[in-house]
């Protein structure tokens, strides 16, 4: 099992410590090190600042939102950070959902799927620089077909330091899972249980052979795992709880809320109900309180160090061959410890 620093995307501002932890996660031999947006910090600025001082690790968005960028702009963006990095960068990207695309980007949340294969057709296409991109999808058609008519096929620039620069896709739901494995490098997954890895391990081989993948080994599935030592259970369990509750009660809509279904999926669907209800109806506070320590657990590795070890074992017979985790430097070297 291998390791990488999810920082995340900020609060107020700069996550308190990162520069550390980063140093740290570097010096540790940690695979890489994520960035994320939602509608704040953005994914790029911080990875490019704080990976200047890193040598090691690879850096990688978790995630660029597809409605943030043209297909163009995020190819751009990866083709810059390649070469800074001395080849070191992911591009990983996911299409969020219709609360921030349509609430924050004013995009249209349509046919995600087909936006995202036509997004990494065109993004393929830039970095394999092999010709001038053309395209015509039903999204995205380059050059643009309705407007002064000057518009003509272009190829970047910049001559990529990788022509195939590995893009990872951020996904919950079956079909988007499976695409990653059609036509990405890697998956990440957000809330990922290990007693759920059948499930994801056939949407995986489904993807792979329609994207005629022969095998596993080119593929990385990089799941973020909340891991908080402790000698009591609950006591850890209540350092996520609040987050939980934020993304299946409040992080979409009622009836459109991914995350939410990917508990359910889980078996905690009576849960969930009861966490959505609460929260939409503002009682943020009893909302965390019904996140039942089960949902935690199933998810997450907590409690004390033998318990994790236990625990870990689940994970590393799953289909996940990298754990991403969060914390100061101290957590970073009991993580490095666990898996050695």
């Amino acid at each position: 099992m291998r390791l990488g620093l999810s920082t995340g995307y900020w609060g107020s501002g700069p996550p308190s410590g990162v520069v550390e932890a980063i140093e740290t996660a570097d010096r540790l031999g940690f695979e890489h090190v994520w960035t994320a947006e939602a509608y704040g910090s953005d994914a790029l600025t911080p990875l490019a600042w704080w990976g200047a001082n890193t040598q090691n690790v690879k850096l990688g968005t978790s995630i660029m939102q597809m409605s943030a960028r043209t297909p163009a702009a995020t190819a751009m963006a990866a083709m810059t950070m390649d070469h800074l990095s001395g080849g070191r960068f992911i591009a990983g990207i996911g299409a969020s959902g219709p609360q921030v695309v349509e609430g924050w980007y004013g995009q249209p949340y349509s046919r995600p799927l087909e936006r995202t294969r036509e997004y990494v057709n065109i993004m393929r296409q830039i970095f394999a620089r092999e010709d001038t991109v053309g395209f015509e999808g039903k999204h995205f058609q380059l050059p643009f077909p309705h407007g002064t008519g000057l518009g003509k096929p272009l190829k970047s620039t910049v001559h990529p330091y990788r022509s195939d620069i590995p893009i990872y896709l951020a996904a919950e739901g079956p079909k988007n899972v499976a695409l990653s494995a059609e036509i990405c490098d890697g998956w990440l997954p957000l809330f990922f249980a290990p007693k759920d890895n059948q499930f994801y391990k056939d949407a995986l081989q489904s993807g792979m052979d329609a994207g005629g993948r022969n095998n596993w080994d080119d593929f990385e599935i990089a799941a973020m795992c909340s891991l908080i030592p402790g000698a009591d259970v609950e006591d850890c369990a209540n350092k996520i709880r609040p987050m939980l509750a934020l993304y299946v009660g409040g992080m979409g809509a009622k009836g459109k809320n991914f995350h939410f279904d990917v508990f359910v999926r889980m078996g905690f669907e009576a849960e969930c109900d009861k966490i959505q209800q609460l929260y939409l109806r503002g009682n943020k506070a009893e909302a965390i309180a019904a996140v039942p320590l089960e949902m935690c657990e199933a998810v997450a590795l907590l409690g004390p160090p033998s318990k994790i070890k236990d625990e870990l074992a689940l994970w590393e017979e799953s289909v996940v061959n990298t754990l991403l985790i969060s914390g100061p430097p101290q957590l970073l070297e009991f993580a490095a410890d666990l898996v050695s």
